[in-house]
């Protein structure tokens, strides 16, 4: 079982010849969602042998470009393997319009069918829940409207220890109660504690994404006791003024918003072009929450590590 984040750019609106715009892939025990798809991003998933079919989702925060800019190039490019799967967006609904005028524009009809699921504006909801993971939107404070994304592993059943299995021969249809935690009755009334017959399967994890966004405290209940935080930094404490202005928030803010919620770990990103010594961010950052680290193209984050 996995569950593994990689970072494929994490630029702010400017990229640079190092940093490609935002854009992250989410390993979901062998389910892949994309979040956001800036520039360049089909060329990251190359880059870092992530087979982009099998994507079947893909969820964009907001339409400035830096975060969809690289979503037409990707669907296309899918379309000219071959691909045959479903794919699902889920984005504010202008974009359905802007990826419908592109495929028109060029007269391509794609091999596959293309969903799209619009995203509320002012309200955090459920936007897709199946037996094994639950993603929300989160309602974020920027200069359009922008949602973060929260993704949560259902819990795993019970793993069954067979050696107990066989020990009080429990025939094979009692296994999926037990593994749901129900202790064991057997026919001379005799009962069987569940934890002597299974033991803990591993934690279900959460991620929590928080795009471009002013320092909101709104969102902190959202994002309690996550496993992992993204929240962006695009510029540091002293340009806070700047953050206000364009929306954005500062290396002391994403911390702040890390404590409050008591996450684990705290990844930053988004980081404006003019700095060019990332490691001055994070520091920065540490002063005000210490479990953080500066996200780079081709990062990968082991929730089992964390």
């Amino acid at each position: 079982m996995s569950f593994k984040l990689n970072i494929l750019g994490c630029s702010s609106a400017i990229p640079t010849i190092n940093r490609n715009p935002t854009a992250q892939l989410l390993n979901v025990n062998e389910r892949f969602f994309l979040i956001d798809c800036g520039e360049s991003t089909q060329i990251q998933l190359r880059k870092y042998q992530l087979n982009f079919q099998r994507i079947n989702h893909i969820f964009i925060s907001h339409l400035h470009g830096d975060h969809y800019f690289g979503l037409i190039g990707l669907i296309n490019s899918m379309h000219l393997l071959g691909r045959k799967k479903e794919l699902h967006i889920y984005a504010h609904e202008e974009l359905e319009m802007i990826v419908n005028l592109q495929l028109n524009a060029s007269n391509t009809e794609l091999n596959y069918p293309l969903f799209f699921h619009p995203l509320s504006e002012n309200e955090s909801s459920v936007i897709l829940e199946d037996d094994n993971i639950k993603v929300s939107n989160i309602i974020l404070d920027h200069t359009i409207k922008c949602s973060g994304f929260l993704f949560e592993e259902k819990k795993s059943p019970r793993k069954i220890i067979a050696s107990a299995i066989e020990k009080y021969n429990i025939s094979h249809d009692k296994i999926n109660s037990l593994k749901n935690g129900a202790d064991w009755i057997s026919d001379n009334g005799e009962v069987v504690a569940n934890d002597l017959l299974t033991k803990a399967n591993t934690s279900a994890y959460r991620y929590a994404y928080c795009s471009d966004t002013r320092f909101n405290e709104g969102i902190i209940n959202k994002i309690k006791h996550v496993d992992l935080l993204y929240h962006e930094t695009t510029f540091m404490h002293e340009l806070i003024d700047r953050a206000e202005k364009t929306g954005h928030s500062t290396t002391l803010q994403a911390a702040e918003i890390a404590k409050k919620a008591n996450v684990k770990k705290l990844v930053i990103g988004h980081f404006s072009q003019r700095y060019k010594n990332l490691n001055d961010l994070l520091v920065q950052t540490r002063k005000g929450f210490s479990n953080v680290i500066l996200s780079c193209a081709g990062l990968v984050i082991d929730f089992q590590e964390i």
